[in-house]
């Protein structure tokens, strides 16, 4: 006999319930119960990132977060992003500097990239590899996700623009052990 209980929370600004399983985590009831299969499932240790969702304006690790603690509260899935059908204008950026390689990552990296651009309008380029951190992506392409997000913020008045690299070099191809530690 398994325990379950009724769960209600707002999920991409769309009240939801669904009833699962106590030891269910965040991560299960989004792609099991919810069909939001964007927030991918990966390492189930919390150390990838590719389940990041916002939890009440905080990224978290849904795969490490119960389903329970989850219960009346506002959580933002990557389905959550695209607004009437647009991008939103962080993911046209990731679009645009070529950052979704694979893409398995992504999903987590434009959550995390988007409650730090809500806490921080225009991130220094340290700033944005801190804000990436806890978000591994295996294709290596740490250098055109940091400038997706530098794109998106440039918006902000004030916004210093950063250089793009020179034409030619591959920086994807060159560990960066301040971005990603290898």
């Amino acid at each position: 006999m398994t325990d379950r209980m009724a769960v209600a929370l707002v999920v991409n600004g769309r009240p939801r319930r669904a009833a699962i399983e106590v030891h269910h985590t965040l991560l299960e009831v989004l792609r099991d119960d919810l069909g939001l299969t964007g927030t991918k499932e990966c390492c189930l240790v919390g150390e990838c990132g590719a389940c990041t969702v916002v939890v009440d304006g905080r990224t978290v690790d849904a795969c490490l977060m119960l389903a329970v603690e989850a219960a009346g509260r506002e959580v933002t899935t990557v389905e959550g992003l695209a607004g009437g059908g647009a991008l939103s204008a962080l993911q046209a950026a990731f679009l645009e500097t070529g950052a979704a390689q694979c893409g398995f990552c992504i999903p987590g990296q434009l959550l995390s990239a988007t409650a730090l651009l809500a806490t921080t309008p225009r991130p220094t380029r340290a700033e944005i590899e801190e804000g990436l951190a806890g978000n591994l992506c295996r294709c290596a392409g740490y250098e055109q996700i940091i400038e997706a997000v530098q794109l998106a913020a440039e918006g902000s008045p004030g916004r210093e623009r950063h250089p793009a690299p020179p034409r030619g070099v591959d920086v994807a191809a060159v560990p960066d052990a301040g971005v990603a530690p290898q």
